[in-house]
């Protein structure tokens, strides 16, 4: 009985076996124009021709696919606006683990060696696992008993990477084997693939953000009026002041091993046994130098320069501070840090496919997969800092109007080790885990030659465990002696001439030949930083808990001689989270080939039903005190224990999807699809209990709590396109998507008195304070007034200097006097607002003639009333990820040569909606290309062995984060061109 086609079957998806560009495209434009609905795909041959590090960078030039980078390469994708979190990616149709704590997947961890085909479902189909509003993206490996016979290849590549400093070029080795045995029913496939990879990244860094606030504030975190707030200094509408703008220098080392063994047997034609074994593992190692300045919203700053409002801009904002003493010296400070994480990924299927009649198809498909995180040298965590301010800082300014963020102090000379010493660090260790149990039973049923049925249920469970621990010394207002760092073997290095773009140079201000533009940097072995920083600190301190490690013979150390500048692993002793998250489900899809006329057409109605529960429980560490130990910041410590919080919850939803496709002539295909679709909640949303901030400051207190009843956004989706095959290999298409999401998630806020804290910053010592000085008395004034008067307050712990003079110390909250301390928990939650995304899609491919020559050109555009208030100091609800994309290709393919040039473009996008007090903002992605190319040659006097070179990056752009405006700049990433030669074997 003729089968009529369906997203279910293999002959409907673009699976492309290319021996060329050409031929390549040729076939995807054949398979394309006979599927059922929008399915986008690449062949492993297609993509191995890319210049690309992995699948993201060659998904990029599907038609409304975006991604965003990581250290210079693909990461994460984005479909028709919807961020990573929002698109479903599934393995041979099986969901994948992941260790992000969400929903997204991390593309750098695949190499694309280990894939054969890429999938992109854009429409909807029931028999497909629900999740991705924006798109499913499936991802094939090699099943032998699909290519008979002996298959093999072998590739090598050396990898050159220009954004390290210190690296080398690099090996890049694949290779693939197949086999069938007794007559094609028994086969055996094996891949593999190692890669080592070194890379660097030079950044200006605004990570603390921009305090933003109503013009009318003149207090802290804002500037005076008037002219001591400087020129043109807002009057209405918000403006931003930095925080903490810092130059960022890392190094990382890679390695990554993918490999997979497929065994399949088949006794009969209608029964398919198959059994795979997957793995990815990835190992990063990182170094950390940055060089940052604090502002203290004090001194003269009556150099400032505002740009106009509504949001007005710091075009240069600072900070001239009156020295009558070394007390009265700010701190530059160097911090540096060094760890490493291994991601590893195992997954072992099966599947029996059985064809028990013409009519009947049944198959079972069961995985059971596990990722796991975790440090991979325990001594230093996955993430460190160790400060080392230097009090040596005169001045302090930000200057905006360059391309690059311009950083100044004053006597920038005295910033060296000899004037270093140690202040705070912390030493965090996560480790996540994630395991999926996932069963599915599909089947296929055929009424008649002109109708067949899918149906199934499937039972899906995914565990997520995350734990955390931090080793933190409080000590932010410095202990030991300058000095302390001298007798480290350091390195002295510039900073500005390693960026491509120039910094401004606070050209126009009265004082200018006195900012000295930051330009030094040094740089040491990190274990010999930790072994003079355990001897530059006279007394442990840590907030409650200690390292694993021992301290240093003669230095400070716990009570059982434990260390504290080292990670530990005690994770009954931090954050400890678990969430499960159980769904079954049950689908049927009919599919009927008929006739309108003289116009063949094709429709699918399809119904999904899912329920899903979860289980959330959640440890966290509680606390005793709030200490003011900075001028501008207090820490939450004196951790009391451990409070666990469990919780539950559960959905339903119905899912159902028409798609109909009509031949109007034997050159146009028109197609129309409506269903609805949902994308659950992170997992990080899910996880129930509250974690807090520990640093806090005039502006306030935060934490996080998660929610595990939210529901999943629900979209209604519409979409229609027509395709039209106007010659051999060339076609032109355009298509129209509306999705109308409901459920939004966004972040919303409570007060709490969790933990029933005292906070310094509010009662009798700071009112009396505030009171003597006036209301613009800057923090450093007011804690020595607390210093001076109330030194008999057992909550007040003044520090002196060898000379008697003060030099800091520690202002404990007092329950007696002080406030309350208040946390704005963040907390995520469904809108009830539903809101509209739309937008087009333009696609040509072209081959003239038989010259070899061609090219591809697409255009995405994307449309949506959700978008953030840049007005509003609260967070809104906004897409994150929504933007216009295009491609544009240009090839060669004749004579065994192939070259292809690709440009991909994306517009600005919003990429981040930041919560936290006076630092919430949007912060967006400006608009980014990038240029890549790649050449191969066929050897004929070798048949099969092909050499090749690419490029990626060739114009080593570089990418920018902004805020509320394009001046205000959070992050500029510059990571440069990364350039590879190989060769290619195969037989």
């Amino acid at each position: 009985m003729a089968a009529s086609s369906s997203y279910a079957e293999d002959v409907d998806v673009e699976v492309i076996t290319v021996t060329g560009i050409r031929g390549g495209l040729e076939r995807a434009m054949d398979l394309k124009r006979e599927s059922d609905g929008i399915v986008d795909a690449i062949s492993a041959e297609d993509i191995g021709k890319f210049p690309d590090t992995n699948l993201a960078e060659s998904l990029q030039r599907i038609t409304g696919v975006s991604i965003d980078r990581s250290g210079g390469e693909g990461s994460r994708v984005t479909v028709r606006g919807f961020g990573a979190a929002n698109n479903l990616i599934t393995l041979n149709g099986r969901q994948l683990p992941n260790t992000t704590g969400d929903r997204t997947f991390d593309f750098a961890n695949v190499a694309s060696e280990s894939v054969t085909g890429v999938k992109v479902y854009k429409t909807s189909d029931a028999s497909i696992t629900s999740g991705g509003i924006g798109a499913t993206i499936d991802l094939s490996t090699l099943k032998p008993l699909d290519h008979p016979g002996t298959k093999a290849t072998l590739g090598g590549k050396a990898i050159d990477d220009k954004s390290t400093q210190n690296g080398s070029v690099t090996p890049e080795l694949s290779g693939l084997f197949s086999q069938t045995f007794a007559d094609d029913t028994i086969g055996i496939a094996i891949s593999g693939s190692y890669q080592e990879r070194e890379s660097g990244m030079q950044q200006f860094l605004a990570d603390q953000g921009y305090r933003a606030s109503d013009a009318s504030n003149g207090g802290w975190g804002g500037v005076p009026a008037g002219a001591e707030g400087g020129t043109n200094r807002p009057t209405s509408g918000i403006y931003s002041n930095p925080q903490q703008p810092r130059y960022v220098f890392e190094e990382r080392q890679r390695e990554r091993i993918n490999g997979q063994l497929t065994f399949q047997y088949r006794p009969v034609d209608n029964f398919t046994a198959t059994v795979d074994y997957t793995t990815f593992r990835n190992k990063v190692e990182e170094q950390h130098t940055d060089a940052s300045v604090w502002f203290n919203y004090a001194g003269d700053r009556s150099e400032s320069v505002w740009s106009d409002g509504p949001n007005a801009v710091p075009l240069i904002y600072s900070e001239i501070y009156d020295i009558n003493s070394p007390a009265d010296l700010a701190d530059t400070s160097l911090t540096v840090g060094a760890w490493g994480n291994e991601q590893i990924t195992d997954s072992i299927g099966l599947n029996l496919k059985w064809e028990l009649s013409d009519d009947l198809t049944l198959e079972l498909d069961h995985h059971s997969s596990v990722a796991e995180m975790k440090a991979t040298d325990p001594r230093h965590g996955t993430r460190n800092n160790i400060q080392l301010p230097s009090y040596t800082r005169t001045r302090t300014g930000l200057d905006l109007t360059g391309d690059l963020p311009g950083i100044a102090t004053g006597d920038i000379e005295n910033f060296n080790p000899q004037t270093m010493r140690l202040s705070g660090s912390w030493f965090a260790n996560d480790q996540y885990t994630s395991e999926i149990d996932q069963t599915q039973v599909k089947g296929k049923y055929f009424l008649n030659e002109d109708t067949n049925i899918d149906f199934g249920v499937s039972l899906n469970n995914v565990n997520n465990h995350y734990r955390h621990t931090q080793v933190q010394r409080p000590d932010w207002g410095g202990v030991g002696e300058a000095g302390d760092f001298a007798d480290v073997n350091w390195t002295e290095d510039t900073i500005l001439d390693k960026f491509d773009a120039s910094a401004g140079n606070f050209a126009g201000t009265a004082t200018q030949a006195d900012y000295d533009l930051f330009n030094r940097i040094f740089y040491a072995d990190f274990d010999e930083i930790v072994n003079a920083a355990e001897f530059a600190d006279p007394i442990a301190n840590v907030d409650g808990l200690y390292g694993d490690c021992k301290a240093a013979a003669g230095a400070a150390a716990g009570p059982n001689g434990e260390g504290q500048f080292c990670a530990s692993t005690n994770w009954n002793e931090g954050t400890n989270r678990f969430t499960e998250e159980e769904t079954t489900a049950a689908y049927f899809q009919v599919n009927y080939l008929g006739d309108l006329g003289d116009m063949p057409f094709s429709v699918h109605f399809g119904l999904r039903y899912e329920q899903t529960d979860v289980f959330s429980q959640a440890s966290a560490p509680g606390y005793s005190r709030v200490e003011w130990t900075e001028d501008t910041s207090t820490s939450v410590t004196g951790v009391t224990g451990i409070e666990t919080l469990s919780q539950s919850a559960d959905y339903d939803v119905f899912l159902p999807n028409l798609n109909f496709n009509l031949n109007v002539t034997d050159d146009v295909v028109m197609r129309a699809a409506t269903s609805k679709t949902i994308s659950r909640a992170s997992y990080n949303d899910l996880l129930g209990g509250t974690s807090i901030n520990t640093g806090g400051s005039l502006s306030g207190y935060s934490g996080n709590s998660g929610n595990p009843g939210l529901e999943p956004l629900e979209s209604i989706n519409y979409d229609f396109s027509t395709e039209w095959y106007y010659a051999e290999g060339s076609y032109a298409s355009v298509g129209y998507f509306r999705k109308d999401v409901s459920n939004w998630i966004r972040t919303g806020t409570k007060e709490s008195n969790i933990f029933n804290l005292s906070n310094p910053l509010s009662g009798d010592k700071f009112n009396a304070a505030v009171a003597a000085l006036g209301p613009n008395a800057s923090n450093l004034q007011i804690r020595n007034y607390i210093f001076e008067n109330y030194a008999d307050d057992p909550n007040v712990q003044p520090n002196f200097d060898a000379a008697g003079e003060l030099d800091g110390g520690t202002i404990v909250g007092d329950p007696a006097t002080d406030d309350a301390v208040v946390f704005n928990l963040n907390v995520p939650v469904n809108g009830d607002q539903e809101h509209t995304i739309d937008g087009f899609e333009f696609n040509v491919q072209h081959l003239f003639g038989e010259s070899g020559f061609g090219g591809i050109a697409n255009y995405t555009m994307v449309n949506s009333d959700l978008k953030y208030d840049n007005s509003s100091l609260n967070d809104t609800e906004a897409l994150v990820g929504l933007s216009d994309t295009a491609n544009l290709v240009l090839f060669y393919d004749n004579y065994g040569l192939q070259a292809r040039v690709a440009y991909n473009w994306r517009d600005a996008f919003l990429n981040e909606r930041r919560v936290n007090g006076d630092l919430t903002a949007p912060i967006y992605t400006d608009e980014y290309y990038q240029i890549d190319f790649n050449v191969s040659y066929d050897i004929p006097q070798v048949e099969g062995l092909t050499v090749f070179v690419e490029g990626i990056n060739i114009t080593e752009e570089y990418v920018k984060e902004f805020g509320r405006t394009n001046q205000l700049v959070y992050k500029l990433t510059q990571t440069g061109a990364r350039y590879g030669v190989g060769v290619r074997y195969t037989f």
